[in-house]
Parts: C-alpha cells; structure tokens; sequence
C-alpha cells in the first residue's frame, strides 16, 4: 500500500494482467439497459487516479451526471475522515458510504465536518471471534481497529496509513468492552500479514471465520478488512438505493478490487476497470479503460450521450 493511502488503495496488484489497449475515446463494452438513476463508484483505483487526484474531466463527467437528474454515490473501503479528496466535488444529496458499507456519511461541510447517516457496526464480540480465528488460522497476523472516528492498532501492526493510532495494544484489548473510545462504534477490524499471498490470506480467512462476518481486500497487499456478517459496499447501496425507489436495474457501478464484486454483480450494469483485479473482471458486466485513462468518465460521458 502507497504511504499516503488510505485503507483501500487499490492499485493494479502485482501480477495481476494489465488492461487490453483500450482507446480512451472508444465506446466502453457492457450491455444497454434502462436509463440510469444513480451511479456508484468507487475511488482508488477507480475514479482516482493513482496520484490521488480526481481529473478535470472526471469532476466534469460527476457534474453532468448530476446535472441530468443521475444521482453520484461514492461507495469506498475509506473512512469518512479520508474523503477529503472528493468532498469538493459532491453535489445534491452530497451521501457516501465509506467503510465498505458500513457508514453512510453527508460529506457537505468538508473535512471534519462529516456527519453520519447511518451506521452498520461490528459488534464487539463478533470481532473478537474473528480475531481469534483468524489467529488460529494464520499465525503472525496482525491487527488494527477502525472506528467512527478512532483508529488504533497493534504494536507490532506495520505503517500502513499516514495517520498515527490513538493506542497501541494487542487487538483483544482494543475490543475490550472497556477498550479505548469503548462508546464508538466500530466499523471494520484491519488484518494485515506479513509473508502470504493476498488472495490466499483472503481465502483462508473466509474460511475461517465463516459467517462471523465479512471478509474482503482492496489492497494490493496482505491486507484485509472484516466488517459485520451482512455489511459491504452492495448490501449498504441496496439500502440507499430501496431509500429511494431505485431498482437494482438503474444503477451502473464502477470498481477494480475485490471489494467491489458485490456490488458490481449487484449492479444491473457494472464495470470492470482496465486495471481491474480478474475477479472484478469476471464479475463486471462490462469493461472500460483504467483509472488513470479516466474510464469512469468514459462511460458516464456515454450514457449521457445514449440519453439525449
């Protein structure tokens, strides 16, 4: 993981196949479908670029989008504090859910003024159980705990993120029922190793923790992240979504990494990046170019066209 990401960076893994030589200006693949009402995205690795920006012709692709009536949702692994490089380019609602589904967040106001809509926490003891197993099966694990609005860690737990943790302490006091900021909820256990292959480490923690909750990863290393038993990025927009009246069928969904497979199968029309991880690519119904060819907006400068 790049030093100044967050959580969720998502950049081409290593030896994952680059993307076919896609023309930024050619049609993106996937199937037509019913006008959409509402477009999910991604961030790393997806609407950023990997210097973190969001391109000129990205921001004006969102607001065109905004502008026809199609509402922009934000779907990422980042906490709400990360957000800051699209809090100037929300528009309307202004909603995102961070987390990989488990907050939905207003980000008007900007950075430290993000407000909580709604909150899908994993419980205590659940992310005791998963520690514990996870520990069992894959020995030298390594944990961090993320919260509303803390962020603590294991000593031994690397520098991953920019940020320093509140506390220092093994993961079983830090989900203590007396733990540090013990009245916040919390939102996803971090696990990081140190020697496994990530897709391995991700399909041995699945098997080992089950239905206790829910496994994914979007970096490109060792690192996963465990949120509640029915929390992810598909099962929160579903909820935004049934909110609002809005089918499964009017929402076109964008990511790379495997935490986005769930709401790309979700998703009546999804695609998969041209730096997409292949089980994004099997799972999209669609492809587009890479992030840093501003794939996002390709296919949202598409539909629009499609709509007039």
């Amino acid at each position: 993981m790049r030093e100044n990401d967050a959580v969720t960076s998502a950049t081409r893994r290593p030896g994952t196949p680059a993307s076919p030589k896609f023309s930024a200006s050619r049609e993106p693949e996937g199937p037509a479908g019913p006008p959409p009402r509402l477009i999910a995205t991604d961030l790393d690795g997806t609407l950023l670029r990997d210097d973190q920006s969001v391109s000129p012709r990205t921001v004006a692709a969102l607001a065109a989008a905004e502008d026809a009536g199609i509402e922009v949702f934000f779907v990422t692994g980042r906490p709400a504090r990360w957000m800051n490089v699209v809090s100037d380019h929300v528009h309307g609602h202004g909603l995102a859910i961070c987390g990989n589904g488990a907050a939905v967040v207003d980000l008007h106001g900007g950075p430290g003024a993000h407000r909580f809509v709604k909150v899908r926490e994993l419980a205590r003891e659940r992310a005791l159980t998963a520690v514990r197993l996870l520990r069992e099966a894959a020995p030298g694990t390594m944990y961090a705990v993320e919260q509303t609005y803390g962020f603590h860690q294991e000593p031994a737990y690397p520098k991953l993120h920019m940020e320093i943790p509140g506390t220092l302490l093994p993961a079983e006091e830090l989900l203590a029922p007396d733990g540090p900021d013990a009245d916040q909820p919390v939102l996803k256990i971090l696990a990081y190793h140190p020697e496994l292959d990530p897709d391995a480490f991700l399909g041995a923690a699945r098997l080992a923790i089950g239905d206790h909750a829910n496994v994914t990863r979007s970096s490109p290393s060792a690192l996963l992240e465990i949120s509640g038993p029915s929390v992810s990025k598909a099962s929160t927009l579903a909820l935004c979504c049934a909110e609002r009246g809005i089918a499964p069928e009017e929402v076109v969904a964008f990511g790379d990494m495997p935490n986005d497979v769930e709401m790309l199968t979700w998703a009546g029309r999804s695609y998969a990046m041209g730096n997409a991880h292949p089980d994004v690519i099997a799972a999209a119904s669609g492809r587009t170019v890479a992030n840093n060819e501003d794939g996002v907006a390709v296919v949202i400068e598409r539909l629009l066209a499609d709509r007039r």
